[in-house]
């Protein structure tokens, strides 16, 4: 009898301790501004403030769109799995397309030069490591579509990163990375019916990460296409665009994996 008291009250004071720290849990969402290739940016920054010590940082780069709900309820998942999350920002002002057309603009914008992509992303990259909430030496990157391209344009450029996770990106370079230089562990999350990356891209991307002698996993989801991980995707009214909610799942599953793997001490 005094055993099995014993652990009713272990087990209750257990259930209180957790309904405590989820009482006293909340993630922290600070809208910041920073500036980069002469402009303005807006990015949103996400942390669990019942965290006291200092955490990895990961940065989510947003689809072809601009910085949407999308890339920002992915920053908050990533913060309620513990990270500081960094929503950034690659269009200026925050501003958003809602027609291709003009996303292809934004895209060729940002994108027109080395200096100009790599400067706005480094631009968060510094943010990011100055929150007094984030361990400055563990930082990774997460991108969807124009954001995966982005993420892994930088692990070609060598950027001091833990890891770059890749969902549904462009997989051609805009120069391939050489032999040694990639620091970052890189995850590639692809769908296998993704009718905007053909097969010789992937073929081409293989060999490229092989050739560079980096630590790279590739992960193909039979039956899916492109922007698969955005609930939004079907209702934009293009082909070849569909979420597809098990491949979304799976894919969010194995880059907390490879998080995990690679912010390892």
């Amino acid at each position: 009898m005094i055993q099995n008291t014993w652990i009713l009250g272990v087990v209750m004071m257990a259930t209180t301790m957790g309904m405590i720290q989820s009482a006293t849990a909340e993630i922290k969402h600070v809208p910041l501004e920073y500036e980069a290739t002469g402009i303005t940016l807006k990015g949103d920054l996400y942390y669990d403030d019942s965290i006291k010590e200092r955490r990895p940082g990961v940065l989510v780069v947003h689809e072809w769109w601009g910085l949407n709900d999308h890339a920002r309820n992915s920053a908050k998942k990533l913060a309620e799995a513990g990270y500081v999350a960094f929503a950034l920002d690659m269009y200026g002002k925050g501003k958003q397309a809602d027609h291709p057309d003009q996303a292809g603009a934004f895209v060729k914008e940002a994108t027109k030069d080395a200096a100009t992509a790599g400067g706005r992303f480094m631009a968060a990259v510094e943010l990011l490591k100055k929150q007094e909430q984030t361990d400055p030496g563990r930082i990774g990157a997460i991108g969807y579509c124009f954001g995966g391209a982005i993420v892994l344009e930088m692990a070609r450029r060598g950027t001091d990163l833990r890891g770059v996770v890749s969902f549904h990106g462009s997989l051609s370079p805009f120069e391939a990375a050489k032999a040694g230089e990639v620091k970052a562990k890189i995850l590639v999350c692809h769908g296998a019916k993704d009718p905007l990356i053909p097969a010789e891209a992937v073929s081409n991307f293989i060999g490229e990460m092989e050739h560079a002698g980096a630590d790279y996993q590739f992960i193909s989801y039979g039956g899916t296409q492109h922007s698969f991980t955005n609930p939004e995707a079907d209702k934009r009214g293009i082909p070849g665009l569909a979420y597809n909610e098990a491949s979304a799942k799976r894919s969010w599953d194995h880059m907390t994996m490879f998080l995990k793997e690679v912010f390892a001490r």
